[in-house]
């Protein structure tokens, strides 16, 4: 008996940080800048070519790559904190960053930077930011 109630705490707990399915108005790119879609998603990037990654939230990621090229991804499970720190790493034995690594949010503790929580990051968008309204 006590299993089966902590096992539905534990999932009551995991549905209250995820969005609501019958919440239809729910866009994880709500808060980044308006873009356009300007080619098909890719499963990895040339992290070589990354010139500046923006954290748009808990859920967007825009990386700048050379060239003026920018991929969004956008994590299909929001990342604990990342919108507010705005700032991860992640570690890859290659040159390329796919969507299948694990991000980690850089948590500042008042001046200790530690490890927090761990995310899976989504397929590569090609982007173009646009002017609101446009597009």
């Amino acid at each position: 008996m006590t299993r089966t109630f902590i096992l539905l705490t534990a999932s009551a707990a995991l549905a209250a940080c995820a969005p609501m399915e019958s919440d239809a108005d729910f866009d994880p790119a709500a808060d980044a800048p308006p873009v356009r879609v300007v080619g098909e998603p890719r499963n990895c990037i040339n992290r070589n070519l990354i010139r500046n990654s923006r954290v748009r939230s808990d859920y967007v990621i825009d990386f700048e790559m050379t060239g003026n090229r920018v991929y969004r991804s956008t994590l299909e499970i929001g990342c604990p904190r990342l919108g507010f720190e705005r700032a991860f790493i992640y570690e890859t034995p290659t040159s390329q960053l796919c969507s299948t690594e694990i991000i980690y949010v850089l948590e500042d503790f008042g001046g200790q930077v530690q490890r927090g929580a761990g995310c899976s990051l989504g397929d590569f968008v090609p982007v173009e930011y646009v002017e609101e309204g446009e597009g």
